[in-house]
């Protein structure tokens, strides 16, 4: 099972969104991917990440590549999961 792949649910580990859940749009390369929360439902605009910044997920929706916000948060309705992305996770931060 591919870990990144288009339609994976993630939660974002760094950045003011850290703890917010999305849903990868497009894989741009080896590093980065395109990610969006939609903006209504977790509060992540659609942009691009690094993928060192995700923490995936095992729930995943069958989104055609480059789907629009509307036909992701459509297809999340569908599978039951709008609930599940728009709850955050505590992320703990080492201290060092």
């Amino acid at each position: 099972m591919p870990v990144i792949e288009i339609g994976r649910i993630c939660v974002k580990t760094r950045g003011r969104e850290a703890g917010s859940k999305c849903v990868i749009v497009d894989i741009i390369d080896d590093n980065f991917v395109l990610v969006t929360g939609p903006k209504k439902v977790s509060g992540i605009k659609r942009r691009r990440l690094n993928i060192a910044h995700l923490e995936p997920t095992d729930k995943k929706i069958d989104i055609q590549k480059g789907a629009t916000d509307e036909e992701i948060e459509k297809k999340l309705q569908e599978a039951g999961l709008t609930d599940f992305v728009k709850e955050k996770i505590k992320i703990k931060i080492p201290v060092i």
